[in-house]
């Protein structure tokens, strides 16, 4: 098993000790970030060398993101990520469906990040964690009841060893100018793609093109048919590389110099893996 720290050594270190640079990134400029904290982690991971990111494509739109200190982040989390055993140190949820969160939070999470807030009025988070920023912007999304709730999405950035990884969630429509102003440059982003839940696939792929991001991985699709579509697609302006598996390691030094979809195949962590 990999501990961040023993329990002792967490009791018996003062605190300065547990600081870690974060490699600042060239998303946006953010003040007033507040100091963050380590957790320990029970579990069977990777090691992630420094200045990479570890990104591993769980189920729908939940995906595993551990950074070189192992801090482990779980997106549009449900409450099952495989047999694995281990508590997250940040979930992110989003309420379009109930694919992509739970009521039923581990209290042992230490960051349990909602995506909405009140109805209409949308949340806003800051939350920086030793070599880790994550931030949201607020989009809208359709109503299971029919018309629009305000701000009931969440885009979730996450800046990171130079990065910036974009989640964009269950999206219900194009980024006003604010929106993309908020978001920055993202050099990886996670984008749903399933043509109809989310977006219609135009659009989508519209949204991808102004983006730009140096890695889109496809996520959210129901069908083979329906990623295939996605990818002939973005082929023009995008290159295509099937990864074979649904782990992806990625680095600032190391992004591709044409624009590249990254074809994961999702997997639950499981205790073989």
């Amino acid at each position: 098993m990999i501990f961040r720290f023993s329990f002792l050594l967490m009791l018996c270190l003062p605190t300065f000790a547990l600081a870690q640079d974060r490699t600042p990134s060239h998303c946006v400029a953010l003040a007033n970030a507040a100091p963050g904290l380590e957790y320990v982690t029970l579990a069977t991971l990777p090691e992630v060398t420094a200045e990479t990111v570890y990104l591993h494509y769980i189920a729908h739109a939940s995906f595993l993101i551990r950074s070189h200190g192992a801090l482990n982040i779980v997106t549009d989390y449900t409450g099952f990520t495989g047999t694995l055993p281990f508590v997250p140190d940040v979930i992110t949820m989003n309420h379009a469906h109930d694919s992509h969160w739970t009521n039923f939070v581990d209290p042992a999470i230490p960051h349990p990040l909602k995506g909405w807030g009140p109805f209409g009025e949308g949340i806003d988070h800051k939350l920086e964690l030793d070599e880790v920023l994550i931030r949201n912007v607020s989009t809208d999304i359709r109503s299971p009841y029919g018309g629009v709730e305000p701000k009931g999405n969440s885009i979730f950035v996450f800046e990171m060893a130079g990065l910036c990884i974009g989640h964009l969630g269950h999206l219900h429509h194009e980024p006003d100018a604010g929106q993309y102003a908020a978001l920055g440059r993202v050099d990886v982003v996670m984008a749903p793609v399933d043509g109809g839940y989310t977006l219609d696939q135009p659009t989508m792929i519209a949204i991808l093109k102004r983006l730009k991001s140096s890695i889109v991985i496809p996520m959210h699709w129901f069908s083979e048919a329906a990623l295939r579509d996605f990818l002939r697609g973005m082929a023009d302006e995008f290159s295509i590389v099937e990864v074979g598996g649904p782990s992806l390691t990625v680095a600032m030094d190391k992004l591709p110099s044409r624009p590249t979809i990254m074809v994961l195949r999702p997997a639950y962590i499981d205790v073989a893996r």
